[in-house]
């Protein structure tokens, strides 16, 4: 973790939580990008949620919290957030990529 700048004001914590905000976008745009890379290698819509990943991830992070002393909780939450969003917008990618093929007559 990066070194707490000390701040006397109110202006200056938020100076430094919008610095921050602007870094977590750009880490969830890159980690968009990654997503949108497994909707093309994954080949069927089932393997799109994948519930093994999801619970592994989990338990990284709140192992990274607690040794980050981040708030667990909050943690917990964000993550859960963040990857049932990137599941929709991989699939709905996923969709795109492979579209049903038409039925045959």
């Amino acid at each position: 973790m990066n070194a707490i700048a000390p701040c006397s004001t109110l202006a200056e914590v938020r100076q430094q939580i919008d610095r921050i905000d602007r870094q977590l976008v750009e880490l969830i745009a890159e980690r968009g990008a990654y997503v949108r890379q497994a909707a093309r290698l994954k080949t069927t819509a089932a393997e799109v949620p994948a519930p093994a990943r999801v619970a592994a991830v989990l338990a990284r992070v709140d192992g990274l919290a607690q040794t980050l002393g981040a708030e667990r909780s909050v943690v917990d939450a964000v993550w859960r957030a963040m990857i049932d969003a990137f599941i929709a917008c991989e699939q709905a990618e996923h969709a795109a990529l492979h579209p049903p093929s038409p039925p045959t007559p």
